[in-house]
């Protein structure tokens, strides 16, 4: 670590440090962190990693870290790469949108504090969410702390339960659904939708050692409130985009139920 022109150095080995935190003087204004690891090969069977899994990790660490640029070297060939979105989680949607989108890219952001139980301790929540429709292309991908989550948790549920809820409220509103129509289901949604979240919080609560999903009570309310509010907010000033999307949206329904007949016939 480099930093206040004095560098700091600490090596470790199967989790135990192995050195005293070794401090010295630098005399350059560097200031950031370099680590080096290598694989333990009495833990891991298979220790060559190809080089796309590292592109993916630090394409997605630049994603929700905006304006950093992350540069990964290949020292085999010699190849450099760089990763940088100024704009964060919103560059991402409007990446994989391509510009081929229906609509364009809504964000939007809130904190708060509450608690998974009445028991357990107050703590802090900070979430940010992109999302645009698109027939092309659908995403669903979701960060906590720095971390992909790969099946979501919290934060999936949260979605699923907020775009339902308001979705079939504007169709109601705006007296879409036909006579004796069933309700959308989120597939119908999902099927159009790119969408990015990118939480934070001072407590986590993670469902197994993998850490591909949380399963924050306090994380997932929140989280839903916050969608509704401001898909709600989305609706009434983007008049032109909500009709194209409920308009899909019954498209896709319509769609799912027909070929679900046609298997069941």
């Amino acid at each position: 670590v480099f930093r206040d022109h004095t560098k700091y150095e600490m090596s470790f080995k199967k989790g135990e440090p192995v050195t005293e935190l070794i401090q010295s003087p630098y005399r350059f204004n560097r200031t950031g962190t370099i680590q080096r690891w290598k694989p333990d090969t009495e833990v891991f069977t298979e220790i060559l990693i190809p080089l796309d899994t590292f592109k993916e990790i630090i394409k997605r660490q630049s994603v929700i870290n905006s304006g950093i640029e992350f540069i990964l070297k290949d020292a085999e060939t010699g190849e450099e790469f760089s990763f940088i979105y100024p704009e964060g989680i919103k560059g991402y949607v409007d990446e994989l949108n391509g510009m081929k989108g229906f609509t364009e890219t809504y964000t939007f952001s809130g904190e708060g504090k509450g608690r998974d139980k009445e028991d357990r301790d107050e703590y802090k929540v900070r979430a940010e969410v992109a999302f645009c429709f698109n027939n092309e292309v659908n995403a669903l991908e979701y960060f906590h702390n720095s971390s992909f989550l790969e099946h979501g948790g919290s934060p999936d549920k949260a979605v699923r339960n907020a775009f339902v809820a308001e979705i079939d409220k504007q169709i109601k509103q705006r007296d879409k659904y036909k006579a004796n129509e069933s309700k959308i289901i989120f597939q119908d949604i999902a099927d159009s939708l790119i969408l990015v979240t990118n939480t934070f919080s001072t407590q986590t609560s993670y469902e197994n050692q993998t850490k591909k999903a949380i399963n924050n009570k306090f994380i997932q309310d929140f989280m839903t409130q916050l969608i509704r509010d401001n898909l709600e907010i989305w609706f009434i000033e983007n008049k032109d985009f909500a009709a194209k999307t409920i308009e899909q949206i019954l498209i896709n329904k319509r769609a799912r139920e027909n070929a679900e007949k046609t298997k069941v016939n």
